[in-house]
């Protein structure tokens, strides 16, 4: 079918099929680092653990909204996900959150959680570069993806190598102060 939207953005000079898979790639991402947040917020144990969840816990949440947010626009472009999710988590490249060799050892556990999100900046900004001036539309969803990935790389920065992050707990779990316009994953109502 005539597709106006992609047609407007292939004229803009998007390569629709590229961002794409680039979208899909960041939707694995989101949604396996959900998966392995879930799993290494499990084994913060003790109390400096207690404290270690919340942050991992507001983290994984806004993974989770993340994946959600771009579903919607991986379909509009004519994209798809996979209908195997063993192939789907493949795509993530995101082994490396397995449980480290001591599974309760928090400072590895914060190390990985950073890693995912330095991660997930470098390939939202990717997104927003690709989509700036071109595609609003997913840039508006990748630049508050960005937003939020960005906050929680400073978080885990500050938890490891104490440099202050200006971070304010959220008011809830799941808040997403960014993207929760984007997806409807975590709303209380």
């Amino acid at each position: 079918p005539n597709v106006v939207g992609i047609n407007v953005l292939k004229q803009n000079g998007l390569d629709v099929d590229e961002l794409v898979k680039e979208l899909v790639k960041n939707a694995a991402v989101e949604f396996t680092a959900y998966y392995y947040f879930t799993n290494l917020r499990a084994h913060c144990t003790g109390m400096e653990g207690e404290g270690l969840k919340g942050i991992i816990e507001d983290a994984r949440l806004e993974d989770l909204s993340h994946f959600e947010s771009c579903i919607e626009r991986i379909y509009q472009l004519g994209g798809s996900l996979p209908n195997d999710a063993t192939e789907f988590i493949k795509i993530s490249g995101c082994e490396f959150l397995q449980l480290p060799a001591n599974p309760t050892d928090h400072k590895a556990i914060l190390e990985k959680c950073l890693k995912a999100e330095q991660g997930a900046v470098v390939n939202w900004d990717k997104i927003c570069k690709m989509t700036l001036g071109k595609d609003p539309a997913t840039y508006d969803i990748a630049k508050d993806i960005l937003a939020e990935e960005i906050e929680h790389e400073s978080w885990f920065l500050e938890l490891i190598y104490g440099r202050p992050s200006g971070h304010m707990r959220r008011k809830y779990a799941g808040e997403r102060p960014h993207t929760s316009k984007h997806s409807r994953a975590l709303d209380m109502a």
